[in-house]
């Protein structure tokens, strides 16, 4: 892990990302914590060309983005253009639709749909991306959406982005299911769990109970690319936060 390859999911800032203003100081601020490369996602409805605008003027990569499964069919090319008017390579979406939740053949068939997407993405030079939450560890007939999604779907065309946090609550420890995934994953989402009055919550990097020293070495393992930091609620100023977990993963990355 390089310093450079530390990014911030802009999700964690997305109510100081309404507006082409919003983002231009967002931006700035995400720099001057130390973060080299953001994700898009959660953004305000801003073109392409000034968010591309606004992130070269911060001195910023795009590494990676979440779009709405709905949008990359509905308009793959647009999608394609906007990707790569970025120098985006990854194409992510935050989670499986509702419609696809209900039984092991319908995770089977989106792994096969989106897989079909995925080798279109290709031929474009650029990578689809699965971003879970803990739901996918469900049990369909002895196998988990996780592991449905793995099985049924095009090795190369079907990538994932794991979510630290989100593997961890589904009952799978995070480094083993990072390996399991091997030379499918060059982008992964790290976000800490804490324990607060009885009930988890979100944490900054470090400041929880997941053991980063092994999820790291098991990125590192696995040629993990990209090291997103996503904080879904914070208990504190998100850029503070955003902040903290920098400083820990930097520490990390020496």
């Amino acid at each position: 892990m390089k310093l450079a390859n530390i990014a911030a999911q802009l999700y964690t800032l997305r109510d100081f990302c309404k507006t082409e203003a919003d983002l231009e100081q967002t931006l700035r601020k995400v720099r001057e914590i130390g973060y080299q490369a953001v994700q898009v996602s959660g953004i305000g409805p801003i073109a392409p060309e000034a968010v591309k605008r606004i992130a070269d003027e911060a001195g910023l990569n795009i590494c990676a983005t979440h779009v709405s499964y709905d949008s990359l069919v509905n308009e793959f090319e647009a999608n394609v253009q906007k990707h790569k008017l970025w120098n985006c390579e990854y194409v992510g979406i935050g989670g499986l639709p509702e419609r696809y939740r209900t039984s092991g053949e319908s995770y089977a068939a989106f792994a096969k749909e989106a897989s079909e997407i995925g080798r279109r993405l290709k031929e474009q030079g650029l990578q689809f991306i699965y971003h879970n939450h803990q739901f996918e560890f469900e049990k369909f007939g002895g196998r988990t959406g996780m592991d449905i999604l793995a099985q049924e779907s095009d090795f190369d065309a079907f990538g994932f982005e794991l979510d630290t946090y989100w593997v961890h609550v589904g009952g799978v420890n995070p480094a083993s299911m990072i390996r399991r995934v091997n030379g499918r994953m060059r982008v992964v989402h790290l976000k800490d769990l804490e324990i607060v009055g009885h009930q988890q919550v979100f944490a900054e990097i470090g400041e929880g109970n997941l053991n980063f020293e092994e999820i790291i070495g098991a990125c590192r393992e696995t040629g993990v690319e990209w090291y997103v930091v996503e904080q879904d609620v914070c208990r504190r100023d998100p850029f503070e936060s955003l902040a903290i977990s920098y400083n820990y993963l930097s520490k990390l990355a020496l």
